[in-house]
């Protein structure tokens, strides 16, 4: 008999969104303030998530989408392109280039409907950073559609793995639960029976592309021209993440205004769906205001 499958459930006041990119829609939730947002917090999941990431149901702290929206900030978690309701039109996915366009066009479809406030800031996760990198990197070729990108919060990504490329192909195969999740006490009791719901196959173009990512990343790093925050777990095992490392992570980033790079105590690669869900989450929206404070948007 199979497992029962788990209805995927949400927040309150978070509700589905559909954004369209021209040739398929991408699935995504929205979670908007009382007033004006002061700006977007656009979230992006890592391979074989999904946008439920960011609105965690076994704590009601857990959900950045609830939070953000309080704090005055429209949030929007989106399905990245091979998940959701594009997973029908693109079922080998795409690579990372081809996602950066097509979040270019579902953020333009975005800022059509709802006000973004001062633009958009990207917390990204796992490969969800991939995309948020090459992103802001293809802001050198600026579209006067699209809202202005403020800046990036990146959990769960670096350069240099901490595994042998040959294990990087589904990350839910035996064996990758540890690097995937850290300590059982990292996580609110319920989390693994909700996150059910949230994981997905990852599709095959995007594991393609995994194995190419450290060259990737210097190249996107070189043009990224906003701040940048990146985060490592505590148990963070699938990248490598000593001081030495983190070093050259920052050098890497030229044309940035400035990178911060921190470290999460008491949490494993999944963060935003911890017990530190809502510290990493109040951190990076501090770094928001910081680039809000950049941008002379502070009011």
């Amino acid at each position: 008999m199979s497992a029962p499958t788990v209805a995927p459930t949400m927040s309150p006041g978070v509700r589905p969104l559909v954004l369209e990119t021209g040739p398929f829609p991408l699935s995504a939730l929205i979670a908007q303030p009382s007033g004006p947002p002061r700006a977007t917090v656009v979230a992006v999941h890592g391979g074989g998530m999904s946008a439920g990431y960011f609105d965690g149901q076994a704590h009601p702290d857990v959900s950045l989408l609830t939070l953000g929206a309080r704090l005055g900030y429209t949030v929007v978690a989106v399905d990245r392109p091979g998940y959701g309701l594009s997973a029908a039109h693109l079922p080998l996915g795409q690579n990372l280039a081809e996602q950066s366009a097509a979040l270019r066009a579902a953020l333009t479809h975005l800022a059509g409907r709802f006000p973004t406030g001062a633009g958009v800031f990207l917390v990204a996760h796992s490969f969800g950073g991939k995309l948020a990198l090459t992103y802001a990197a293809d802001q050198d070729q600026p579209d006067p559609t699209a809202p202005p990108l403020l800046g990036l919060d990146i959990s769960g990504c670096g350069r240099d793995y901490a595994v042998d490329p040959s294990a990087l192909g589904d990350p839910h195969q035996f064996g990758q639960w540890k690097r995937n999740w850290g300590a059982l006490c990292f996580y609110p009791p319920g989390t693994f029976r909700a996150a059910g719901a949230l994981v997905a196959p990852m599709p095959a173009r995007e594991r393609a592309e995994a194995v190419r990512w450290p060259e990737h990343f210097t190249a996107a790093s070189a043009r990224v021209p906003v701040p940048v925050r990146l985060t490592f777990a505590e148990q963070e095992l699938w990248w490598r993440h000593d001081e030495q490392d983190l070093a050259e992570l920052t050098r890497l980033f030229p044309t940035a205004p400035f990178v911060t790079v921190d470290r999460q105590p008491g949490a494993g690669h999944n963060m935003s769906l911890g017990w530190v869900a809502r510290s990493y989450h109040l951190r990076a929206l501090a770094f928001l205001e910081e680039c809000l404070a950049r941008s002379g948007a502070t009011s």
